[in-house]
């Protein structure tokens, strides 16, 4: 496969070295050089089988709208924009492209909204649930789109939103914390990242996945698909 990845920071560099191993070719282009989207051209994305993008909230969806126009396939790893999925889906839609989003690409993680769903019914048995992310220092959004996530999930599942405290501090990778607490007892549910590669792994999955597909899709609906 061919990839082009958007974002040269800590992420976005470890995507493409697990793109090498995975024996895809790989181009990357610096924030710096594609101001507002205008870098992504036909010329820069014709034979490309998926964008990658790990830049910044501010930047991405610029990034999405250029790649929609030229007809390019997406992944999304960049956070904080969620707000507008209603817009990128028309977008996507009306281009007739296919774009992966994702929270979190870490098939752990995935797993992980499959426990907080379970671990949701707790609260009609007088639970009360709440969520702790801590993250490194530079992180551009707190909430983190993870812990996010993890409220949306445990929201379907019982009706009720769990408050999230976000931490910023040092350079933690990342941890969630599910905190289950009741007069008989308490629960705590952790998912700690040991290091960014398990992000990087599965949004390369994620981009050979989406490969000649069109549509709009969370990461989430599809992990247990990709190998």
């Amino acid at each position: 496969m061919k990839l082009l990845i958007l974002g040269q920071g800590k992420t976005g560099s470890l995507v493409a070295e697990v793109a090498h191993e995975r024996g895809h070719q790989v181009r990357t282009i610096a924030s710096k050089d594609n101001p507002e989207g205008r870098g992504i051209t036909s010329e820069l994305v014709k034979d490309v089988d998926a964008v990658v993008d790990f830049t910044t909230p501010q930047a991405v969806l610029e990034n999405i709208s250029a790649c929609a126009r030229l007809g390019a396939n997406m992944v999304i790893g960049t956070t904080g924009w969620y707000s507008e999925i209603p817009y990128v889906r028309k977008l996507v839609d009306e281009n007739k492209t296919g774009l992966v989003y994702g929270s979190n690409f870490s098939i752990g993680v995935n797993v992980f909204f499959e426990i907080a769903r379970a671990a949701g019914s707790a609260a009609a048995h007088g639970y009360t649930i709440r969520i702790v992310e801590r993250h490194h220092q530079h992180k551009k959004d707190a909430p983190s789109g993870t812990a996010v996530s993890i409220q949306q999930v445990i929201k379907e599942a019982s009706g009720t939103e769990p408050e999230i405290t976000s931490i910023r501090e040092g350079e933690t990778v990342g941890t969630h914390v599910i905190l289950l607490d009741s007069p008989n007892d308490t629960m705590m549910l952790v998912h700690d990242s040991k290091s960014r590669r398990g992000f990087a792994e599965g949004a390369v999955k994620a981009a050979e996945w989406i490969k000649g597909k069109k549509g709009f899709y969370d990461f989430r609906e599809i992990f247990k698909e990709v190998k």
